[in-house]
């Protein structure tokens, strides 16, 4: 990890692929993580953490099957929004959107419990961002 300042900018143009999130620093044992993100992720829990989603650019949709039934947040341009441990989630973007992502280090990009995965999001618990 760098211990210089990190252009937020700079860091998403620095790669391009989508559901792919790049670590640009840790916070004690916690990873802040930016994407870009497209379409559909999948259908995920993290049973011992929460997940901390800010919206950098673009709008991100967050469906939520909790007790009480379905639904669905929309986070425009710098809204945030934190799904509880324990809640299936899948965040969705109608168009390309960056977002910055807190959660503890190693933590699964696609949790603990996941439907099938596509080809189009990858399975990581975050990649190095390259400087």
């Amino acid at each position: 990890m760098s211990n210089e300042p990190i252009a937020l900018r700079q860091a998403l143009a620095s790669f391009d692929a989508l559901w792919s999130p790049r670590i640009v620093t840790r916070v004690n044992d916690y990873d802040v993580r930016v994407a870009q993100v497209e379409g559909e992720h999948v259908w995920h829990v993290h049973d011992d953490t929460d997940e901390f989603f800010l919206v950098l650019d673009g709008e991100l949709h967050i469906s939520l099957r909790e007790p009480a039934g379905e639904r669905t947040v929309r986070l425009p341009r710098g809204a945030v929004f934190t799904v509880p441990k324990g809640t299936e989630h899948k965040p969705y973007a109608p168009t390309r959107t960056a977002i910055l992502l807190f959660e503890p280090t190693g933590t699964s990009s696609v949790g603990d419990r996941h439907e099938r995965i596509p080809a189009h999001v990858d399975a990581t618990t975050g990649h190095t961002l390259e400087s």
